[in-house]
């Protein structure tokens, strides 16, 4: 019980920190900026924060022999969870490279954007069809 309070302080820490970065960038773009407006700079910089945040966490976490602690969930599912999903599927490939598992690596990053993308595109269309849009 204690680890799911755990995740869910740090999944509602991690989304109002990813809240925040869009209205940064949100305000960045009102005041004008050398990217443009309709990029989803936002969503891009969460990706990239998390994905470094993952990798110096779970790698401090092993070093310090924590791999399975409160603090693992609180941060990882938690909060870069709440943060970012991108995060983990960074982490897992790069997990896969780690072992030599080239083939799965590339098969989970391919499948995951592809399928990722034509999971929104049937979703937008089954929406479109029911009277959504």
């Amino acid at each position: 019980m204690l680890r799911l309070l755990l995740v869910a302080l740090g999944g509602g820490l991690g989304a109002s920190a990813r809240y925040g970065v869009s209205l940064w960038t949100a305000k960045r773009d009102a005041e004008g900026s050398f990217i443009p407006a309709s990029f989803p700079l936002a969503t891009f910089l969460v990706n990239l924060i998390g994905c470094f945040a993952i990798g110096f966490v779970v790698v401090w976490l092993e070093s310090r022999g924590e791999s399975e602690t409160n603090l693992r969930y609180f941060l990882i599912a938690g909060l870069l969870g709440g943060f970012t999903t991108f995060s983990a599927f960074g982490s897992e490939t790069f997990a896969l490279l780690r072992t030599g598992s080239h083939g799965l690596a590339c098969a989970n990053a391919f499948g995951q954007l592809a399928l990722g993308v034509l999971g929104v595109w049937l979703g937008a269309t089954l929406a479109r069809s029911v009277g959504g849009a």
